[in-house]
């Protein structure tokens, strides 16, 4: 039976009989616009999903199928990512340009068709061409299937908190004076929360989100960083965050005054309205230990209103951490631990067939045109490979055997063994290539990404686009598979789609290639993958029923 013929079958069960189907088709359209919207006291016109900034946040239960119509009609092409969103052989509807799709051209439409299978939580939808995902993001909320309880007390509110970032310029404008020289672009203007940076020195007007509260209730907050270039940290004036779930993954509960998220993370808290009644500060601010390093250093604001207080009561403040509070960010990724109960397990690769060492890093290649950099431009890459992007999309040239697109040569291992967290070598040019690693269907991988500190260490939010995978373990330094592995937790490691490398580090991940197709894998600051620092996961079909991809939709936009 096609696949669409099920989805109609299913449909009709539904109508029939629901108290036997609690899995339902949810339909949502995209309208793809541009609109001019004021902030900073000053305005611009910017590419949105029906007008709104941030998007709509698109609801479901964990089993249902999901139809989303994007109609592009703005003067270029588009594509949506559903992050973190499985996609079990439904590549289709990955979403990133040119690598499972060709972008949607201007005044033409796609159907993103995918069911959510075995997930349950907060994710987020983001634009996955140039760097639309400014403006084009929104949260996802999966709601456990009907009468499936939380794994904690159920909150009486659950509120999305959407992280991003503001430039009073045109973005597409900003990254591209910065290729043209070669440097880094002009860091954002400000942070927003929910759409709102808050009162700043520059802008006193500009408002802030207002979350109002009752007293003595518990609230979740679906925490998402759609920033495009920084980890920031969160936190709410005289409110403890009890963490219980990341990058929709349940974790052991923990209690803590300040969380970190990164580009791509998402992260669900707890707090309970115990304090006196007033207004609360919540802030959301830089996390960045690299010295030297330019960042948006201005805090985003919003408030925590109790029920009953005047709008005129004075705030109560909170202090952010300091910006390079790395003491702060380890403690919090440190506790994150998977549930790992019989409802929820972690079923981590405990036999493993590929074992990959990938450098994460950046580079300084040689560009005549590039005045402010001297002739030269900074580039980034996985393994010294600064990946090229094709003008035909992977996943098709794969299915459909389109020779000459990419080839399926990229190493397992550092082309050049040096001291990875040192000075570097004396060559800091990279290699430029599209190139993809290939893996058998249900094949285990553990990928161990080993910062460098070529041109500057930097802690590096990589997002692995098709799969979860469990951190096993990290370190700073070089990484020592003769002593590091033997620390490694392979009983309740935490499990994402988004992890950092830290910044003169390591980290190790598992995962078992159980989802055939091609799998893109990229640094989650936007600066990075535009100069390079990206790849792809190319996952053979099966040989069962159900282990291959399946066929590509009819309105599947062509290159």
């Amino acid at each position: 039976m096609e696949f669409s013929s099920c989805v109609r079958f299913l449909v009709l069960v539904a109508c029939l009989f629901p108290a036997l189907v609690q899995c339902r088709v949810r339909h949502y359209k995209f309208n793809i616009v541009k609109k001019t919207t004021s902030k900073l006291c000053s305005s611009k016109s910017i590419i949105t999903v029906n007008g709104k900034f941030p998007g709509p946040t698109l609801y479901a239960r964990e089993g249902d199928t999901v139809l989303v119509k994007v109609a592009n009609h703005i003067n270029g092409n588009i594509s949506i990512h559903w992050h973190g969103i499985r996609q079990l052989r439904t590549g289709w509807a990955d979403g990133p340009a040119y690598i499972t799709q060709c972008p949607i051209p201007k005044g033409q439409n796609y159907v993103y068709n995918f069911t959510i299978t075995g997930q349950r939580g907060t994710l987020f939808w983001h634009a996955h061409i140039n760097w639309y995902r400014s403006t084009v993001h929104g949260a996802i909320v999966i709601l456990p299937k009907r009468g499936v309880p939380y794994p904690f007390p159920t909150p009486h509110k659950e509120v999305v908190v959407v992280l991003a970032e503001w430039w009073k310029s045109d973005t597409e404008a900003v990254i591209s004076e910065a290729l043209k020289s070669g440097l880094a672009p002009n860091v954002s203007d400000a942070h927003t929360i929910n759409g709102h940076p808050g009162p700043l020195s520059n802008c006193p007007s500009e408002g802030g989100f207002n979350l109002p509260v009752e007293n003595g209730k518990t609230y979740m907050l679906r925490i998402v960083n759609a920033a495009l270039n920084e980890e920031l940290f969160f936190k709410i004036a005289g409110h403890k965050l009890t963490v219980v779930e990341v990058d929709a993954t349940y974790v052991k509960p923990f209690k803590t005054e300040t969380i970190l998220v990164a580009p791509g993370q998402t992260t669900n808290v707890l707090i309970t309205t115990n304090q006196n009644s007033g207004k609360y500060l919540v802030t959301a601010s830089t996390f960045m230990d690299t010295p030297n390093i330019v960042v948006d250093n201005k805090t985003a604001t919003a408030t925590l209103h109790y029920s009953g207080t005047l709008a005129n009561s004075p705030t109560t403040l909170t202090t952010p951490p300091p910006q390079n509070a790395t003491t702060i960010s380890n403690k919090f990724t440190n506790s994150l631990r998977s549930l790992n109960s019989i409802t929820y397990p972690a079923n981590v690769p405990q036999k493993i067939d590929h074992r990959l060492l990938f450098t994460i890093g950046l580079g300084i290649n040689s560009c005549p045109t590039c005045k402010a950099g001297n002739g030269s431009r900074v580039a980034a890459g996985i393994n010294n490979i600064t990946f090229i992007m094709p003008t035909t999309a992977l996943l098709q040239a794969h299915i459909f055997k389109i020779n000459g697109v990419f080839t399926a040569d990229f190493p397992g291992n550092p082309p050049h063994t040096f001291n990875y967290t040192g000075s570097g070598p004396r060559n800091l040019a990279t290699s430029n290539g599209t190139r993809v690693y290939r893996l058998a269907f249900n094949s285990t991988v553990q990928l161990v990404m080993q910062d460098t500190g070529i041109v500057a260490p930097e802690n590096h939010p990589v997002h692995l686009h098709g799969f979860n995978f469990f951190v096993v373990g990290k370190g700073l330094g070089n990484y020592n598979p003769k002593t590091d592995d033997q620390k490694f937790n392979l009983f309740d490691p935490v499990e994402r789609n988004t992890i950092g490398v830290p910044s003169g580090g390591w980290v190790a991940i598992r995962f078992r290639a159980d989802n055939p197709g091609v799998w893109f894998m990229h640094c989650h600051l936007e600066i990075h993958t535009t100069w390079g620092l990206k790849m792809a996961f190319l996952v053979d079909n099966g040989k069962g029923p159900n282990q291959s991809v399946l066929p590509p939709p009819s309105d599947l936009p062509k290159c």
